[in-house]
């Protein structure tokens, strides 16, 4: 609800402030008063974009600061949490121009986007002016209409929520599908990459302790002959040394038991002796293990260079890196096989969760198909009462595959004429028959749909009589449910109002400026009055201006 609109420095406006009614809200004023200034004005908070040529003083910045109410509603709290606004039961909107023609945005004091103000403030409030595209001409709107009327917010809720579930399982599935698109063009390939490697099973390490053993078996002739000199020179020539230090032992040892320093060597000298008869053994033994084996060399060189090969083929060097490339292989290849199950149940799922939906969504049809016929009716008495007795509204339900608000097609089609030829309302009505059409509309809907303030600027437009009056009826109604402001001329509609502002222009300082006041009571009549029989009322006037005051 709009609670208050300040303006400074805007037009032929030097500073007003303005409280208004939660209920029906009319502005009068003579042609060129200034009634359009103000929703200008008000057009600045709402997102419209800012023209310096609005700016009378120069040497002021511009400012249109609107107070508003936000009753608990759901979306706002969350746009203001989304967008890191501190929530509140009271929102400032406030726009200023500077004298530089810069144009900021505030909300509660934050600077916001140009397009974050757009989105709060069509919350807050709906605009309908003359010539305006206005929502009755969009999908979205004409099929939210029908199930307000249709009482359809728990089945649509549930409708929502089942094609939410059913897309997110498409959308799961498309990717899996996919992926395994993927997994089968390169299912081949990984198959023959696997089956090589595989086929050569390597363990751990094995080119490398294969590379250390080739190297050993390429030289074993040269090595067994040099073990063999070096066990005969040990253990088996004419002089061998481990018999030649025998000899030592034998020569010193009978003298060392007197004399402690050679005592200790002797004891090393014996340790040598048996180190090195040790040594021999093993030279012996080593050189009986070392054979020269063509097979056996033939055999490292074949797995040597399959190795090499393979490990040049996917760029690594070492075997362990073809085990680990094995390994991953394997994994894809197992993928794949998982994949194709986990496609298969999900397929499953998505034609369940899509029966289901379907069934919902039929249900859903069916009431939006009960609610056209009584619905459009009562639209079409409407507006025979507000001056349109040749204007006829239908309602065209066309069925079409599950999307997001349902399975039909919802168009609003209008006749103004009785032509028999029905159009979409937003390619054939005129700006006052769409505004005169959204008020019969919104009339209907304002206790089922959750409609911010709404502004009529001019709905009278070739209208009056008894038509007037209905619409006044209709708007005094309306503003039973929601905040209403409506502009306008005529005196039976104006005479609906819980509160009537009167637009002026006066002469301050040689200057014109607009301004506009709360009537009071015989305020009230006498403006009423003078709408009826000009600037100086009749008492006939005034009387009947009394009578549309008090009915």
């Amino acid at each position: 609800m709009l609670l208050k609109l300040n303006i400074r420095n805007y037009a032929i406006i030097d500073e007003l402030s303005i409280g208004f009614s939660p209920q029906l809200n009319i502005i009068t004023g003579e042609t060129g008063a200034g009634k359009s200034i103000l929703m200008g004005a008000l057009s600045l908070i709402l997102g419209e974009r800012a023209d310096t040529s609005y700016l009378q003083n120069r040497e002021q910045k511009c400012v249109v600061e609107g107070i508003f109410l936000t009753g608990g509603r759901k979306d706002v709290a969350a746009f203001l949490e989304n967008g890191d606004l501190d929530p509140s039961d009271e929102l400032i909107i406030r726009r200023e121009i500077s004298t530089a023609g810069k144009s900021r945005a505030f909300i509660n004091d934050t600077p916001v986007s140009l397009e974050q103000l757009r989105t709060l403030s069509a919350m807050m409030v709906d605009l309908h002016r003359q010539f305006d595209t206005l929502d009755i001409g969009k999908v979205d709107f004409q099929r939210s209409v029908l199930d307000a009327v249709a009482g359809n917010g728990v089945l649509k809720d549930a409708y929502m929520a089942q094609y939410a579930e059913w897309q997110a399982t498409l959308r799961e599935l498309n990717r899996l599908r996919k992926e395994q698109e993927q997994f089968n063009r390169d299912l081949d390939y990984h198959q023959f990459q696997f089956n090589e490697l595989d086929e050569m099973n390597f363990r751990a390490d094995e080119l490398e302790e294969t590379e250390a053993e080739l190297k050993m078996l390429s030289q074993a002739e040269q090595l067994q002959g040099a073990l063999a000199a070096v066990c005969y020179n040990l253990s088996e020539s004419e002089q061998p040394i481990v018999q030649q230090l025998k000899q030592m032992l034998q020569q010193v040892q009978t003298y060392s038991d007197g004399y402690a320093p050679l005592k200790e060597l002797v004891e090393r000298l014996q340790s040598v002796h048996v180190e090195l008869q040790d040594i021999a053994g093993e030279f012996d033994r080593l050189q009986d293990h070392i054979k020269h084996d063509p097979q056996r060399l033939a055999f490292l060189n074949e797995r040597l260079a399959a190795g090499y090969r393979l490990q040049k083929k996917h760029g690594v060097n070492t075997t362990a890196d073809l085990i680990a490339i094995k390994e991953e292989l394997e994994k894809k290849l197992q993928a794949s096989s998982e994949n194709g199950d986990r496609i298969t149940a999900l397929e499953i799922k998505a034609a369940k969760e899509e029966s289901a939906l379907r069934g919902t969504g039929k249900k859903l049809s069916e009431k939006r198909q009960e609610a056209a016929g009584p619905f459009t009716k009562e639209v079409n008495t409407l507006l025979t009462q507000v001056g349109m007795p040749n204007a006829l509204l239908k309602l065209s339900l066309t069925p079409c595959e599950p999307e997001p608000q349902g399975m039909d097609q919802v168009e609003f089609l209008f006749d103004a004429n009785k032509s028999g030829r029905f159009e979409p309302v937003r390619k054939v009505a005129s700006g006052g028959e769409l505004s005169r059409l959204m008020l019969c509309i919104k009339s209907l809907v304002a206790g089922s749909m959750d409609l911010p303030t709404m502004i009529f600027d001019e709905i009278d437009t070739g209208i009056s009589g008894e038509a007037a009056k209905q619409v006044g009826v209709i708007l005094r109604k309306l503003a039973t449910q929601r905040q209403v402001l409506c502009i306008t001329h005529q005196p039976q509609i104006a005479g609906k109002a819980h509160a009537h502002y009167f637009v002026y222009k006066e002469t301050r300082n040689n200057k014109v400026r607009t301004n506009i006041r709360l009537l009071g009571e015989e305020e009230r009549v006498n403006a009423i009055a003078q709408m009826l029989s000009g600037e100086t009322p009749t008492a006939a006037a005034l009387e009947n201006a009394r009578e549309l005051v008090n009915s």
